[in-house]
């Protein structure tokens, strides 16, 4: 190698190595050449910070023009019609247009040559959602604010029992609105509870929270239990040296106290002794004709077998049917108590016997006599009516 080929070799390595050196760090990790360092991004920017835009700021209207559309409940139609100037008074201050369709039922709004803001299409498309789903338009058009967020989250999904559904979404509302006035409060949201949907409007950091509230209420955690602990924290947060420290210590921990009852083991069946040789195959029908002798019969010999065979059944079955006919005909067994007579053994003398006659007529004669005459005194009551005999007629030949 000559000397000016070496010079140049090393001056080609030391452009490389002051090149290297330039370049900003490369991020650890199996991606990290396409995660370098930003040079205009420093640690003095806010990424969280609101960019406030002004009309001014855009020098020409937007090339395309961008649209969003929903439907919305006919019961919706009457407030709707009544509210739309107000919203399309509000829309057109930020130079977006809105349509109301009656016949479709669906609300659309667009950006206009006077849109200046591109993100408040998207703002726009909440508010036509929240309006939708049952939010006042004086808190709807809140949505249009920049520290302003929505959210919708479907609760009719998570459970399939109906009464089940009715009751959890009343625990989330409470007594008089009382839990979702509270949850209003900590969270600095607006909450709404419509059918199977939970409209809510906030910050991002109070959004978070309502949803996971809403979440654990349909799978039945209370809302107390998230309610007491965001109170801690709104009082955590007001003590600095708090800032830096994990707050775990001081949140509650609630676990369910009830154990789950032990499943019994299902006993096991005892086990069957198992031949050592496998039971022997099912004969066929030959096999069984051939033991016994029925397989070399000729076909007349086996017809004659089988026609002899049948009348052995058929007297069977008319002897046994005989003697259930015969069965209605036998005479029950009477069982007859013995009479028991008992015998004089005394001598009855035969002036006793007279004796005892005549006393017999005495006494039947006075039975009579007292009849008699009760009779007669029981007249005396009784009026008899008037015999009433109907005249002979005369005949008129006779009366001549």
């Amino acid at each position: 190698m000559s000397e000016e080929e070496a010079a140049a070799a090393a001056a080609q390595a030391t452009i490389m190595s002051d090149a290297a050196s330039a370049a900003p760090p490369q991020r650890p990790g199996k991606k990290g050449k396409y995660r370098r360092e930003k040079p205009w991004d420093t640690d003095d920017i806010d990424h969280w910070k609101i960019v406030e835009i002004k009309p001014t700021d855009v020098a020409a209207p937007f090339l395309e023009e961008s649209s969003f559309a929903t439907l919305f409940p006919k019961y919706r139609e009457t407030y709707l019609r009544e509210v739309w100037p107000l919203v399309t008074s509000s829309l057109e201050s930020v130079g977006l247009g809105c349509v109301l369709d009656l016949i479709e039922g669906s609300m659309t709004v667009k950006t206009t040559r006077k849109t200046f803001d591109p993100y408040m299409i998207l703002k726009a498309r909440d508010l036509i959602k929240l309006l939708a789903r049952s939010v006042p338009y004086q808190q709807a058009i809140k949505i249009l604010q920049d520290d302003t967020a929505s959210d919708i989250i479907k609760i009719g999904n998570i459970l399939r029992n109906k009464d089940r559904f009715v009751k959890r979404r009343q625990r989330l509302i409470g007594p008089n609105g009382n839990t979702l006035k509270a949850i209003e409060l900590l969270t600095s949201c607006y909450v709404m509870v419509q059918g199977n949907t939970v409209s809510c409007m906030g910050p991002h950091k109070g959004l978070k929270e309502v949803r996971r509230i809403v979440i654990d209420c349909m799978k039945n955690v209370h809302p107390i239990y998230h309610i007491k602990e965001l109170m801690i924290k709104r009082e955590l947060a007001k003590d600095p040296k708090l800032a830096e420290e994990s707050w775990d210590r001081f949140l509650p921990s609630f676990r369910k106290t009830a154990s789950k009852p032990l499943k019994k083991k299902p006993a096991k069946p005892p086990k069957k002794d198992r031949a050592v040789f496998p039971p022997l195959p099912t004969m066929r029908k030959e096999d069984m004709e051939i033991e016994s002798g029925e397989y070399f019969l000729s076909k007349t010999q086996k017809d004659a077998a089988r026609l002899e065979k049948k009348k052995e059944l058929q007297a069977e079955t008319s002897v046994r049917k005989q003697a259930t006919r015969q069965d209605a005909f036998v005479a029950p067994v009477e069982n007859f108590a013995p009479r028991t007579v008992q015998v004089e053994t005394a001598d009855v003398g035969i002036e006793e016997l007279k004796q005892k006659f005549v006393q017999q007529a005495a006494d039947k004669k006075r039975k009579a006599a007292e009849t008699t005459a009760h009779a007669d005194q029981a007249s005396d009551f009784i009026a008899k009516a008037p015999s009433r005999k109907k005249k002979q007629k005369t005949s008129k030949s006779t009366e001549e």
